[in-house]
């Protein structure tokens, strides 16, 4: 028997992709941007450490597909976080890998041009690109760590990442989450129960040992001394949303129980606003309340936002695409965005202090 009948059956072809020492050199990073990215990772840590009085929160537009719509979005949020920067530290949100139930499009690295040509390295080179020009203006960002491979290409350039709710229980992404630089938040399961997502705050802040590629692109043995910034974040479930007080307060005894602090993210799209986008600043308003009554362990947001609100398919005709709009869960629009979050930092910012 030869070996072609028992090896990659299933493949159909390979392709060397370009490597991380390769991409770095290609598009490397300004002295301005590591500093931006070494001063917003340390500002997170002491949010997170109570070091600073204020709430982070992650903004943006569900996916990335349309640069030229991102960079609009980050040149007016820029704006914005310079405005409310004495009680929100903003961060935006690129995410560039998308899970899939099923199949469908994986995002801006997988898919670029969102016609099924997977033309991945260039897709790391576009991806890369618009992280360094949205950190030029000064704007921290936060992507979700979904591919185990991709964070030696990107990784360097996000302040924030995020461990999605359909692979919070991975022993990969646990363990790729422990080597991780940033601050990274865990999500509840897609059921809404807290148990998958605590044992992940324990596995991340310990050290692992695993298979990765390493800058040069050869598969490596990693040793991580584990992540002490790991955090939660609630986004409901599918028995809804679990971000009112009663939630935030089994939240707390969860992660007292498991002798973990008590620092909790509220994600205020996907099942905490019931799938529906326009809901999100009434989960804001409930969250900025919820401060005001004496809570102190919420640290941060994220909202789903874009420069228009809703979402669109991708139509067979790329020209048909709307400008600004998600193409894959609904966000709420740039008016939206402002009302919300101004309004969100005149309840809070004098309790914050003394929070």
């Amino acid at each position: 028997m030869s070996n072609n009948e028992v090896h990659d059956v299933n493949v159909a072809s390979q392709g060397i992709l370009v490597t991380p020492e390769e991409l770095w050199a290609a598009l490397p990073m300004s002295e301005s941007v590591k500093n931006t990215v070494a001063e917003s990772r340390r500002v997170i840590r002491d949010i997170l450490d109570r070091k600073d009085h204020r709430l982070f929160v992650v903004v943006g537009p569900c996916s990335i597909h349309d640069t030229r719509a991102a960079m609009e979005y980050a040149r007016r949020l820029r704006a914005l976080a310079d405005e409310l920067s004495d009680t929100l530290y903003i961060v935006m949100r690129v995410y560039f890998e998308k899970p899939r139930t099923t199949v469908g499009w994986k995002g801006l690295v997988n898919d670029p041009y969102l016609d099924d040509s997977f033309k991945i390295e260039e897709g790391l080179h576009i991806g890369r690109q618009l992280l360094l020009d949205i950190l030029d203006l000064g704007l921290p960002t936060a992507t979700e760590a979904l591919d185990p491979i991709s964070p030696q290409y990107l990784q360097d350039l996000i302040s924030w990442s995020a461990i999605g709710a359909r692979t919070t229980e991975s022993q990969t992404h646990r363990e790729m989450a422990s080597g991780l630089s940033s601050a990274v938040g865990f999500k509840n399961g897609t059921d809404g129960g807290l148990t998958v997502a605590t044992n992940a705050l324990h596995s991340v802040s310990s050290p692992h040992r695993f298979l990765g590629i390493n800058s040069k692109g050869q598969v490596s043995v990693f040793t991580t001394r584990g992540n002490a910034y790991g955090h939660i974040v609630l986004r409901g479930g599918s028995n809804g949303p679990n971000y009112d007080s009663l939630h935030i307060r089994l939240c707390e005894e969860a992660l007292d129980k498991a002798k973990l602090a008590k620092n909790i993210m509220v994600d205020c799209s996907h099942a905490n606003s019931n799938k529906q986008p326009e809901l999100q600043p009434l989960v804001v308003e409930n969250v900025g309340n919820q401060v005001i009554e004496g809570n102190k362990s919420i640290v941060g947001l994220m909202i789903e936002s874009h420069l228009h609100g809703g979402n669109q398919p991708i139509p067979e005709n790329l020209a048909d695409l709307q400008y600004g709009v998600s193409i894959t869960d609904g966000c709420i629009g740039w008016e939206e965005t402002e009302t919300c979050l101004r309004e969100l930092r005149d309840k809070v910012k004098d309790v914050l202090k003394a929070r």
